[in-house]
């Protein structure tokens, strides 16, 4: 696949025969795909039209499109070059020196997002692109311990009566629903998605609920499956004469009664399966299902027309780091919106128990203001009485009534002075560190 010359304008692109798609094809549909170019063929690319028009092609930003070439060893038009090639100026075009990379001469663009991502999901995206450019989908991929044993396990396995499929799950194993046939090629996509996923930091690793990628501290599940198409069942002669045999003794034991016994009934009607289920061979790479605010990235990775598991490695080892970029920003997220909730959850409970601080000092300044207005009217009473009874004969009853109301009086005096206030805040716990010690938080906080 090879982009249109400059003057046909970015976004379209040349649909060579070795391509399967169809020529009136959409971008949308070229963007969901890798691309693979020989270093030659990107470089002739590099050269044929500015960088930033390419970059728009590839829904990937000049920018990293400048690192793919450094990463590759591959020159591109310095600036101010297409300017003066425009005015008719000469320019020179640097030479494709050879490659001192040890990534071979294969340069992978993988699918890019046309959408708007979050800004830290699309640095993650364009990263993953620029490190997966070294990826190449045909090379040979060492074995993978995991895959393996996943596989060898699915070989053992028994076929599903219904379906005719293979599971497999557990500890260290990939979860895998699969058809017989395609164990072959499960082993071959997995082994070459777990090598694109390497490339990228990405990691397979046991798991007590199975295998999973682990990607910068994220661990991802995941689980390949097969679909299967249903076609209504068609009675075999062996099960049409099962039937039949089966509508004669029923005729038979309905004809004589009184000949039934309890083993009849259960030979007594057949019935077939409804439907028939066939594997379609095609599969299906799923990551883990799980809820990101403000949606998620691309999890599925499914056979095409154009396209077959096995030659998605650099998209799903992309579609990987997305993911892990997203539930960390998502666990990011998470906790800042946790620790801005407990902020204002501490300022209420911070409100509510300065306002129960005042509501008790101001109780308690209350009290006070109560008990100095007895105080006054107490010694009040006490000077009148004094007054009266030192100018005239008094009763024992007035006298000692005036004795028990000095000593109160007196009391009542200490007990409003500065040292009596003071036991008094202390017993109360007011006006100090202690004002909120009897603070609740109300049921319904």
């Amino acid at each position: 696949m090879h982009p249109l010359p400059p003057e046909a304008g970015p976004g379209r692109y040349r649909l060579t025969a070795a391509c399967p798609c169809r020529k009136n094809d959409s971008v949308d549909r070229v963007l969901n795909m890798a691309r693979e170019f020989s270093r030659e063929e990107f470089y002739a690319l590099v050269w044929s039209k500015p960088m930033t028009h390419l970059a728009k092609e590839f829904a990937i930003s000049d920018v990293a499109l400048h690192k793919i070439c450094r990463k590759h060893d591959i020159p591109n038009p310095p600036l101010g070059w297409w300017a003066k090639k425009a005015a008719g100026k000469p320019v020179t075009q640097i030479p494709l020196p050879t490659s001192k990379n040890s990534a071979g001469g294969k340069v992978t663009i993988a699918a890019g997002q046309l959408g708007t991502e979050p800004e830290l999901i699309a640095a993650a995206r364009e990263n993953a692109r620029i490190l997966a450019s070294s990826i190449d989908a045909g090379a040979d991929t060492p074995p993978n311990p995991i895959v393996e044993r996943t596989a060898a396990k699915l070989r053992k396995a028994k076929p599903n009566s219904v379906t005719g499929l293979v599971s497999v799950e557990g500890a260290g194993l990939i979860k895998a629903t699969i058809a017989p046939a395609s164990v072959d090629r499960f082993e071959l996509a997995l082994g070459r998605i777990v090598a694109a996923a390497d490339a990228l930091g990405i990691k397979l690793v046991r798991g007590d609920k199975g295998a999973a990628f682990e990607c910068d501290d994220e661990t991802m599940g995941f689980s390949v499956t097969e679909g299967t198409r249903r076609e209504k069942h068609v009675p075999t002669e062996k099960e049409l004469a099962e039937q039949e045999a089966a509508r004669r003794r029923r005729a038979r034991r309905w004809n004589s009664p009184g000949s039934w016994d309890d083993d009849d009934f259960s030979l007594s009607f057949l019935r077939g399966p409804e439907w028939d289920y066939h594997p379609t061979g095609k599969l299906s790479f799923e990551l883990e299902n799980c809820y990101l605010l403000g949606g998620g990235p691309r999890r599925s990775f499914r056979d095409a027309k154009v396209q077959r598991l096995e030659t998605m490695a650099s998209d799903i080892a992309v579609g990987m780091a997305v993911l892990a970029a997203a539930k960390k920003a998502d666990s990011l997220r998470r906790a800042e919106e946790a620790r801005q909730r407990e902020e204002a959850r501490r300022r209420r409970e911070l409100a509510l128990r300065a306002q129960h601080v005042e509501n008790r000092r101001a109780k308690a300044l209350d009290k006070i203001l109560e008990d100095v207005g007895a105080l006054e009217r107490l010694r009040s009473l006490v000077t009148a009485l004094r007054t009266e009874l030192a100018s005239q004969p008094h009763d024992a009853r007035v006298e000692a009534f005036l004795a028990f109301a000095e000593r109160r009086l007196a009391d009542r005096e200490t007990a409003l002075s500065a040292s009596g206030l003071a036991n008094r805040f202390a017993e109360k716990r007011l006006f100090g560190e202690d004002d909120d010690h009897d603070f609740r938080l109300p049921h319904y906080y």
